[in-house]
Formats: C-alpha cells, structure tokens, sequence
C-alpha cells in the first residue's frame, strides 16, 4: 500500500482517537454541575450529554474549517501528514496527563497547540493572523465574558428569586438543569467535535484525497460518533474538580453557569467560525456564580491550578508536537 495512503489511515484513526479522548477529557463540561447538584445521575447525564454531542457535531462546519485552513498549512505528501499526526499525538499527550491530574485544561488549545508546535518543527506555514484573533483573542475574551455574564445573571436570579421559598424555587432549578446541561452539551459538540472533523480534512488534503475546506458526510458522522461514545466513557477525575472543588454549586447556579457557558459557545461557534475551549468557558462560569456568595467561596488556589493548566496548554502540546515531529522526520523516508 502507498505510504501516503497508510499515513491517511493512521492520521484519520489518531484523530478520531482524540475525538474520543476529548469526549471523555471534557464531559465534566457539560454535565458537571447537574450532576454535583443531583439533578441528573450520573449515568443518565452522560447518555444525555453523548446524544447531544453527536447532535450538536452535526450542526455546523464553521470551527471545522477554521481548524482545517486556518491553523497551517501542511505540504502534500508524507511530509504534511507527519506534521497533522504529530500535532494530533501532542494533543492527545496533553489532554492524557491532565485528565490524570483532573485538571480541566482545553482539547481545544491542545489541538492547536500541536499543530503549531509541528508547524514549527516542519518550517511548515503557520497563519499567525488567524490564530491571532480566532484563537489568542478568544481565549483572553471568552472567560472574562462567561466569568462577567455569569455573575450579574446570577445576582439577576437571586433578585427575582429573592422572596421565593429556597426549597421549592431549587427544585425547579433541579429540573431547569436537565434543560441547561443539555444546552451544555449541544455546545460542546458544536464545538469540540468540528475540529477533529477539520484535522481529518487537512489530512485529506495533504494526502490528495480531497479539496477545499468543505467536511464530507462521513467525516462529520465518524467525528460526532467518537465525541460521543468519549464522552458516554465519562471524566470522572475532572467532574470531581468542577462540580465539588472549584466551589459547592446549588441547583440556582448550575443552571446559570451552564446556560451562560452554552451560550457563549453558540455565539463563537456561529458568528466567529472560533474555537474557543467549552472548559474554560464552564469553569469561568462557575466561578461567576460562586463569587455571588462572596469571593472567598470560589476555591480560588484550585482555580489558579486550573490557570496554570490552561496557560500551559498550548506550548506543553506543542512541545510534544515539535520532538514527535522530528523523530517522524528521522525515521519516514
């Protein structure tokens, strides 16, 4: 069999591989909160959040084509896919140690970390520009906005609610967070599962079997699949750091801190075409609401673990990417 044919194969199997990983690195996302309040079970929540995974996949190809264009662009040939599967394993290292510690870092930043970090290493073109305002931009941006919104919604639900009998008014929330977790989760496909769907296309293109930016049908169908079965195999490690560590959440602010994170992520993933991280959105959000109560609620040296996951997000993966590039580089003929 042809090498660029072989090197296809593996690249579209590794990254349905991350897709997978990413489903089960972020579904804390999306059902971390229902599930701490006890308004979902925990099984229940993750068959949930996998159905609108591959719902929301199936929605859009705005973030797949910023993925598949606008990060770099690989030569053709053995030389281009070496540089998408090295940034693919990158990733899929960093998203692994994370997840071990239970740290809620970004897939997201981790994909594109790898890929610049073997863009690098290849002397491959990266687009400083788009990452620039697609990337760097909203990844400064979206949890300041889901920090700030979350919080004055929040002070907005205890006004309005602020006569209201607590235990029957939690009770709803309990039932609205169904509502909210699912929203969460539709995101998050929107999301997470349009970049493996624009790594598979850039190496569709790379190896010459495809051209453009456009995501076929099979694509989008094996993405949505593996962010779904990932995400129904559950990230315990990391809904444990959401859901209890970060702050204790009560029904009233679950339901803000996913309703404000969900839409953040429709926001970016339909006006902005950007790829912003469904992790750090959720987790600024909680935090919005936390410090409702008062500032000293939010566990806040957890949450600078948590920033310092994200800050090193990118360069960890891309570091990865880099040294596996070189090694292919040696070793491919």
């Amino acid at each position: 069999m042809d090498l660029v044919l072989v090197l296809v194969l593996v690249v579209v199997t590794i990254a349905l591989v991350f897709d997978f990983t990413n489903g089960f690195h972020d579904a804390a996302n999306a059902i971390a909160t229902s599930v701490s309040t006890r308004a979902l079970t925990p099984r229940v929540a993750l068959a949930m959040a996998a159905v609108m995974n591959l719902v929301g996949a199936l929605l859009g190809t705005g973030v797949a084509e910023t993925i598949g264009s606008g990060i770099i662009s690989p030569p053709g040939g053995a030389n281009g896919l070496a540089v998408v599967l090295a940034g693919l394993i990158g990733a899929i290292v960093w998203n692994l140690i994370t997840w071990w510690f239970g740290m809620p870092s970004s897939s997201s930043h981790a994909l594109i970390g790898g890929l610049m970090g073997a863009g690098l290493a290849s002397a491959t073109q990266v687009h400083w520009t788009v990452i620039g305002e697609k990337v760097a931009l909203p990844m400064v941006l979206s949890p300041l906005v889901g920090f700030g919104l979350a919080y004055v919604a929040m002070l907005a639900v205890l006004w309005i609610f602020r006569s209201r009998p607590y235990q029957r008014t939690m009770r709803r929330f309990r039932w609205l967070q169904t509502v909210s977790a699912a929203a969460m989760a539709l995101g998050h496909g929107l999301q997470d599962a349009q970049k493996t769907m624009g790594v598979i296309v850039l190496a569709l293109v790379a190896g010459g079997l495809h051209e453009g930016t456009s995501i076929p049908l099979w694509v989008k169908l094996a993405a949505a699949t593996a962010i779904s079965l990932g995400t129904y195999a559950g990230g315990w490690r990391i809904m444990r750091t959401l859901g209890r560590k970060v702050i204790e959440l009560d029904p009233a602010r679950g339901f803000v801190a996913e309703t404000v994170a969900a839409s953040v992520l429709y926001s970016t993933a339909f006006l902005f075409h950007a790829p912003v991280s469904t992790t750090q959105t959720i987790t600024s959000a909680i935090m919005g609401v936390g410090a409702t109560k008062r500032l000293s609620a939010v566990r806040w040296g957890v949450a600078g673990n948590i920033a310092v996951a994200w800050v090193l997000t990118i360069p960890a993966a891309g570091t990865v990417a880099a040294g596996l590039y070189l090694v292919l580089n040696v070793v491919l003929p």
